[in-house]
């Protein structure tokens, strides 16, 4: 069975699925032809859905990525560039949560929108693994903070962020800098092997932090627990990532405590013009 089949009743043959193709596996014989898979194209065609989504005409279809699961745009959804900017520069990191969980449809849907999020080779890699356990979040903030005093106890202790014995002061005193007390913490991971691991799952965690704050949530990047869990078994363990899934980073989601209401400004860009 080829993968790509195309209606030559509303194929044009204007040859657009011919020249987009990133893997070159369409050809057309001549301007009055309908363009075909190469022999073994399906071999190694990316599964990208280029072919499907450059085509005005509704004309290909494609195994994996079916017209009929492929929506046309809206042109009437489109933002401008003044919306994308306000959209793009609300992103808060939210440091303080409501005590009021995130449902699973709500995750299920912010994952399946970071599931469209560019990888390398449209390899489609990442794991995401969720927790939303009150108990086991705590576990992991406790054992998190017993890996600092452990890293603040050792040989290494002068090369560590200053901030290691403030953080874990605050946490003996009831203040919770680890998870932030949120309702659900997940974590973007890819395996091992994988050289693009860390690239493709920092994409698709913006893609779900952005989506997060369309729908009224917040998140915040974790680089302490991120931090643990590449040394830490006890850590690993409780998290349990999926085997050999050694690139990978945490964020937690919830419901924002506070509203903001201005855009902050930040440092002028560090361009080098060649």
């Amino acid at each position: 069975m080829t993968l790509i089949k195309i209606n030559e009743i509303k194929c044009k043959k204007d040859g657009l699925c011919v020249m987009d193709c990133p893997a070159g596996i369409i050809k057309q014989a001549d301007k009055d032809s309908v363009p075909v898979m190469i022999p073994q194209g399906d071999k190694i065609c990316l599964r990208c859905g280029h072919c499907v989504a450059v085509c005005p005409h509704g004309a290909l279809d494609h195994v994996n990525v079916p017209l009929d699961s492929s929506p046309e745009i809206k042109k009437e959804l489109a933002l401008d560039t003044v919306q994308a900017s306000q959209f793009l520069r609300t992103r808060r990191s939210i440091r303080h949560f409501k005590d009021k969980p995130v449902t699973r449809e709500t995750i299920q849907a912010l994952i399946d929108t970071a599931r469209f999020a560019p990888t390398g080779g449209n390899s489609q890699l990442l794991a995401w693994t969720v927790q939303t356990d009150k108990a086991k979040l705590k576990e992991m903030s406790d054992l998190t903070v017993a890996w600092m005093k452990m890293m603040l106890e050792s040989e290494t202790a002068k090369k560590l962020p200053p901030y290691f014995p403030r953080i874990v002061q605050a946490y003996e005193a009831g203040i919770n800098s680890i998870t932030r007390d949120a309702p659900c913490l997940l974590v973007a991971s890819a395996p091992g092997y994988y050289d693009n691991g860390m690239v493709d799952l920092s994409i698709a965690l913006s893609y779900l932090e952005l989506m997060a704050t369309a729908k009224g949530l917040g998140t915040l990047w974790l680089g302490l627990i991120t931090r643990a869990l590449k040394f830490f078994e006890p850590l690993k363990a409780l998290v349990g990532l999926p085997e050999n899934h050694t690139h990978f980073y945490a964020m937690v989601l919830g419901h924002p405590k506070f509203k903001y209401y201005r855009l902050p400004e930040r440092k002028a860009a560090n361009i080098i013009w060649k």
